[in-house]
């Protein structure tokens, strides 16, 4: 089955084709533009682009995968909205994902993710893995040997989205959003061994973990393996709640204010 995978939650605008399998998950088209300013303008295009270069159409689409954040208001809305739009209008099934997840997961690797100021460039990459459970799971201290992994994800405002997984993909604590010190101590809390994300490596000196290199954004591969159960069993579609975690800024009016001099 055809699927197509979004993601809008961080400045990565993400876009990819995979084919699910009976028991493999195969990448076979992406395109990823990193710009904090452009997940409108970007994310639509590059749908487009990735069914152009595997020669499909919207109608071989047989699932759609979207990363529900957590992610910045705007951003966030582009991509959960284009991917409902295009799953009501195919009438095709829209499946949700924790966007961290795409990052936590152990068989996430780096998107081939170009500047703004360039051209999106396509890559094709292949990977088999089976589903991994993403929902929360009581907290404790890690068993001797094991390795937990701190994903935080910039939140602006000097604020991080941060989870705690387990080496398996077991998200154990999170989603949250919090100040970055907040995040450090409860990494400490549950012994956290390492860290990765964008939101890691810009506040790597309050955290004080070792950095993963990558993935520093949701990966598309990772996100469409995280939701590969529920496609193959043909599930009900699941309407796309976003997790922004905290108010937005607009609000409305408590009061009338007067126009009169």
């Amino acid at each position: 089955m055809l699927v197509l995978v979004v993601d809008s939650s961080t400045p990565a605008v993400t876009a990819a084709l995979a084919e699910v399998t009976a028991d493999a998950v195969a990448l076979r088209a992406l395109r990823c533009t990193v710009d904090a300013r452009a997940h409108g303008e970007l994310l639509a295009p590059q749908v487009e682009a990735v069914l152009a270069d595997v020669g499909a159409r919207p109608g071989d689409l047989g699932a759609i995968v979207a990363g529900l954040g957590p992610g910045p208001f705007t951003g966030l809305r582009v991509g959960l909205v284009t991917a409902a739009t295009i799953g009501q209008v195919l009438g095709i099934p829209t499946y949700g994902v924790c966007s961290l997840d795409g990052i936590g997961h152990p068989t996430a690797t780096p998107a081939t993710a170009t500047p703004a100021t360039a051209a999106p460039s396509t890559t094709a990459s292949a990977t088999e893995s089976g589903p991994v459970a993403a929902g929360d799971a009581p907290a404790g201290r890690a068993p001797a040997g094991a390795r937990r992994v701190l994903v935080a994800a910039d939140a602006r405002r000097k604020e991080v989205y941060w989870a705690v997984y387990d080496e398996s993909g077991q998200r154990i604590a999170g989603p949250a959003v919090d100040a970055p010190a907040v995040a450090a101590a409860q990494a400490r809390e549950l012994a956290v061994t390492v860290a990765v994300g964008d939101g890691a490596h810009r506040y790597a000196d309050v955290l004080g973990l070792p950095l993963r290199a990558e993935p520093r954004y949701p990966d598309a591969a990772a996100l469409v393996a995280l939701a590969a159960e529920r496609i193959r069993a043909g599930a009900p579609g699941e309407a796309l709640t976003p997790l922004y975690l905290r108010r937005p800024d607009a609000v409305a009016a408590t009061s009338r204010k007067s126009v009169l001099p």
